[in-house]
Order: C-alpha cells, then structure tokens, then sequence
C-alpha cells in the first residue's frame, strides 16, 4: 500500500469525515458508505478510461473464486474454453476450469519452464470457443504481456491481477477483467470484476449466486456484504494513482524501477533472469545468484538491511522481487546496492 494511502486511513481511522464512525462499523448501505463506493468506482472508470458497457464489481474470494466464476457464468455446458498456459497461474485456472467443462490449452510455454509468453501465431484456438483466457502476469515466473491477444468474436478474458492499474491497460479488447486486489489495489480480501454488459446473464444453473456477475450487477456489488474497509482503502489508492498522473505517470515510475533492477541483473554473469526480454515483468522480478549456495547469505544480508520478503517461491528457488506501485525507486535502488556489494564481496 503506498504510504500516503496508509497515513490518511490512520487518520480517519477511528472518525471517517466527523461522521462518529469507523469505516469499519458502516452500514454497508447506509449513505457514508454508498458514498465511498460511488467514488471509487467513478475514479477507477477514469482511470481505466473504462466505456459505459462495462460493470464494475466488488466482489470477495480473490482470483482463485474467478477461476471458479469465470466458468460458471461463461462457458457454456457443451462448450470449448481456450487457455493460454504461462505459468502457476494459468495452471491454477486450467485445473479450475475443468471442473465445469472442456478446456483447450491453447498454448504453453512449458518447454522452456515458462520463462516467454507464447508467440500468439502459435496459439491453437478453438473456433467459436465461450471465451479465451490468459494471465497477464505470472508473479512467480516473471512474466507479463505487453501486448493484447486478437481473439476476433471471442471473448478475451484476463486474470490481471498483480499488475492492473500498473499501466494503461485497454479495457475495451477484454470481455472479462478479473484481479485480486492485494498488489497494486488495496488489502487482500477485494476482488475486482470487469464485465462487459454482454456477458452478464450468462450464467449456469449451477452457478452460485454470490458469483453470478448478473446477480452481483443487479444489487450493485451489494448481494452479500461487501469487503468495505478494503473498498475503502482502494478507493484512497484510485486517488493516490491519479495523482501519481494517472496509470501513464505510474508507468513512467514502473518502467524507472524495472529499469533499474534489470540493468543490475544483466550487468554481469554474477545474477541472472532467464525471462526472455521482450516479456519479462515490470511487478515481479525473480532472479538467481550463479552459485545457489549463496543464496541464503544474500537474503539475510538483504534482510539486515531493511530489504524483507526477497525470497523466490518454493516452486522455484532464488530471489524475487516485487516491485509494485507501492515501492518507491529509493527502495529499488538500495536493493540495486546491495547486489552490487555483495558481488564485489562474493563475485
């Protein structure tokens, strides 16, 4: 969370605006709260630049719920779904999927430990499929689409979730956006649901209510008890980001900090990031040290520091960085310093 986000909800803490309450002790549809999820949705609308014909939807159970609702209200009971496979979370999806019907994997970058975004030539698509989906950043494998898939009549459907708001991102080309809001959002506990008006209505009988976009649409977000202090808190940040200069001033930081932690890994031999460079993440950046043995000492050094939560995932080993919005660039430059004194150290 950026820190100005955070010093204001200290302040409004115990008293939101004289009102005698915490956001917290709200009625979720008494008119203080209705007006703090008015506004954030207006602002995230501008900064998405989002046309009329998409709902938005606070919705709860982060994106491994949508692997579930994605399905349920889109893929029909003899239908296709076609999934682009890049990584851990694109697998989880795959798997969630098949629960409720047929799914293609359309393409895989397996072969190569998922370290590139198949070329889209590549891509086998199932003609008149429910939907496509993909996963526009891996978070464990480093790996993000800078381009739109061209999926013709079918509609393009995106698990965005640790890089939405992280640049301009061209809502109109998707049918379904779909985002946990704990990277560049709010706290964990939010999820947000993009919806083209199209597609609500679709969903199966079997779909549970409190997934079904048409029922959530219907009562505004509102059909169970919304997540109000993380709603909240993503509203302060939707401001937060327009002051930033919007999601193009927001890039310019995020580019600068990618920039700058790339620079330092390709320096030399010492550290290195197999995720082919036209693809490799600007939120999460994983990298290896050339002798695993010194992993560990560069973690604690890191840790001593004040540099915390650079562990790779277990599934993969070494150092991972996640520089998300939040991150300001002095933090990835002290990071930047480190690496560079421990390879005078150790290289």
């Amino acid at each position: 969370m950026p820190l100005p986000v955070l010093e204001r909800a200290r302040s409004e803490l115990l008293d939101w605006r004289g009102s005698g309450m915490s956001v917290m002790e709200m009625s979720h549809r008494g008119a203080e709260f209705m007006s703090i999820i008015a506004k954030a949705e207006r602002d995230l609308r501008d900064l998405l630049a989002l046309p009329d014909d998409y709902r938005v939807l606070f919705l709860q159970g982060g994106a491994l719920a949508q692997n579930a609702g994605v399905p349920l209200n889109l893929l029909a009971p003899n239908g296709v779904a076609d999934y682009v496979d890049t990584g851990h979370w694109s697998q989880k999806s795959i798997a969630e999927a098949r629960k409720y019907g047929e799914v293609n994997v359309a393409a895989s970058s397996a072969d190569r430990d998922y370290t590139y975004i198949p070329d889209e030539a590549t891509w086998r698509l199932t003609p008149n499929a429910s939907y496509v989906h993909v996963t526009t950043n891996e978070t464990i494998g480093g790996v993000e689409y800078f381009w739109t898939p061209d999926t013709g009549g079918v509609p393009l459907v995106a698990d965005a979730s640790s890089h939405l708001l992280s640049r301009p991102f061209d809502v109109a080309k998707y049918g379904v956006i779909y985002a946990g809001a704990q990277k560049n959002i709010g706290p964990a506990g939010l999820t947000l649901v993009i919806v083209r008006d199209d597609l609500v209505g679709r969903a199966r009988r079997e779909c549970p209510s409190v997934l079904d976009y048409a029922v959530q649409a219907k009562a505004a977000s509102m059909f169970n008890t919304p997540a109000t202090f993380g709603i909240y808190l993503a509203g302060l940040t939707f401001e937060w980001l327009r002051e930033q200069g919007g999601l193009a001033g927001i890039e310019q930081q995020n580019i600068a900090k990618a920039g700058a932690l790339y620079a330092q890994i390709d320096r030399s031999g010492f550290y290195r990031n197999d995720v082919r460079r036209s693809d490799r993440s600007r939120m999460n950046v994983p990298f290896f040290l050339h002798d695993e043995r010194l992993t560990a000492p560069f973690l604690d050094g890191a840790a001593a520091r004040g540099l915390v939560q650079l562990k790779g995932h277990r599934a993969v080993g070494g150092v991972r960085a996640s520089i998300y919005n939040a991150m300001p660039l002095a933090g990835v430059l002290a990071l930047v310093e480190w690496m560079r004194e421990f390879e005078r150290d150790h290289g």
